[in-house]
């Protein structure tokens, strides 16, 4: 069976089983017996550095199975963890977030993204290889926590390293857990017995410990604005994936009916805590309604003129420096419960609220991470790229368009200028859900390395052998 069929197998299962509620309860363990969770960062950080240092002296082949042993105990474990996750964030859906850690399972590159590079010329050779950093901090969110900890640790062991994670303090037990399974895969085919270690409580505090440590050579942040803003000030090698507000552009020359499937699964998938989740449209007027009734048809709910506001005034909140900025007691909640919320009644079968608004809304201009997609109507593809590019904010980060025009997506994807631009599909087909590629769930925009994997998290090492060992 296909990683494809398997997901769509599972999907289904799921679905039926969970739905958008969750009622059964994660598996508690003890931290005594979470292997590579620790009371002090420190101790994490120094057991991280002494397990890099026996990988370096393991076997390539040995790294091989390494990896092939944490991708099998994260398929195993992929519904637990799911479940976890979601009772103790709240965020999202059992069945989507089962098909994450899958796709982070099967789909993160292994040793196989690594590749030497050769020169030989009248001087001798030089020969070009990819070295571990040594001990990596990863910084993990509560959006995708335990599909963050597979595919990072795959990418970063892949590569040679030993990972200390900081998870998010909203998702830490199931990161925990995620840590532990996968050092015990590593341990039972002779790996390393600590290779992937946090601390037990993570705060700001242990961040801070862990961006500074002399010990820990490189940093993968997965996070938001201001956390990528101070890793980026630590004078250590960085690799962030901050915020996007991902835009979707449909012209008149779009299949209509598939842009309409497309848009609702992609905004719906995960309950739109994705970053790459598409977060709002502009769509040209003469396909505009058609558009909006097929995405009705798919699952989605209109609000009427008088609900917009209800909605509006319900999902966001005032911070206190007066900002309009997202209520997070909605954030990854489902479809049908934000409107539950605000008194609307609906079917529980609503997978995404949508809702005409202009391009200064809310609903466009904040990154709201759940299922409420704002629709600009525009006269013109030129408009409706201007206005995209313009919500997207210059994060570079995802950009979705439906059109048949080749000249009009040419010309959007150079406008966007995002690390990810997705043609014709929903947005998860960036992240190989759907699409080709590999998966990753940390996409590097801020420091320029888009989609990681684990040749992200080496550095380059070069050995010249002078005058010599040239056959030609």
């Amino acid at each position: 069976m296909s990683t494809q069929d398997l997901i769509e197998k599972l999907r289904a299962e799921m679905e039926e089983k969970y739905g958008n509620n969750v009622t059964q309860k994660p598996r508690t363990i003890s931290s005594n017996s979470q292997l590579g969770c620790f009371e002090d960062v420190t101790d994490a950080i120094l057991a991280a550095k002494e397990s890099q240092q026996q990988l370096m002296k393991l076997t390539m082949k040995k790294r091989d199975e390494i990896i092939a042993a944490m991708r099998k105990t994260s398929i195993e474990n992929a519904e637990k963890l799911a479940v976890m996750a979601h009772e103790e964030t709240g965020f999202g859906r059992v069945a989507d977030k089962i098909i994450k850690n899958l796709l982070a399972a099967e789909k993160t590159p292994g040793t196989e993204d690594l590749h030497s590079l050769t020169y030989t010329g009248d001087n001798g050779m030089t020969l070009v290889e990819l070295a571990p950093f040594g001990v990596i901090g990863s910084i993990t969110p509560s959006t995708n926590p335990s599909s963050t900890v597979i595919n990072n640790s795959i990418s970063m062991v892949a590569s040679g390293n030993g990972v200390v994670f900081n998870p998010h303090p909203g998702a830490k037990k199931v990161c925990l857990e995620t840590i532990s399974l996968l050092n015990k895969a590593i341990n039972e085919v002779g790996g390393p017995k600590e290779l992937l270690t946090a601390p037990i409580n993570p705060t700001m505090d242990t961040s801070k410990v862990i961006m500074t440590h002399k010990d820990v050579r490189m940093l993968a942040v997965t996070g938001g604005e201001a956390v990528v803003e101070v890793a980026m000030k630590s004078g250590k090698k960085c690799i962030a994936a901050g915020p996007g507000n991902p835009p979707i552009i449909v012209d008149e020359t779009a299949n209509i009916e598939k842009a309409a499937n497309d848009i609702v699964r992609g905004a719906s998938f995960d309950n739109n805590v994705l970053c790459i989740a598409e977060k709002e449209a502009f769509i040209v007027n003469s396909v505009f309604n058609e558009l909006r009734n097929e995405m009705v048809r798919n699952g989605a709910y209109e609000l009427k003129h008088h609900e917009i506001d209800i909605v509006t005034k319900e999902v966001f909140t005032k911070n206190k420096n007066g900002e309009t900025v997202v209520n997070r007691n909605y954030v990854g909640k489902c479809a049908s419960d934000i409107l539950k919320g605000c008194n609307i009644p609906v079917n529980q079968d609503i997978k995404l609220i949508i809702a005409e608004v202009n391009d200064n809304h809310p609903f466009i201009t904040i990154e709201m991470l759940m299922p409420v997609l704002g629709l600009v109507r525009v006269y013109s593809v030129d408009e409706a790229i201007e206005k995209a590019v313009i919500a997207e904010k210059g994060y570079h980060h995802t950009a979705i368009m439906h059109s048949e025009s080749v000249p009009n997506l040419t010309k959007a994807a150079r406008a966007m200028d995002t690390s990810i631009f997705v043609k014709n599909a929903p947005s998860f087909a960036g992240i190989g859900m759907e699409g080709e590629g590999f998966t990753t769930l940390t996409i590097a925009t801020p420091t320029g390395e888009g989609l990681t994997s684990a040749r992200s998290f080496t550095r380059i090492r070069r050995c010249i052998l002078a005058g010599s060992f040239r056959i030609v």
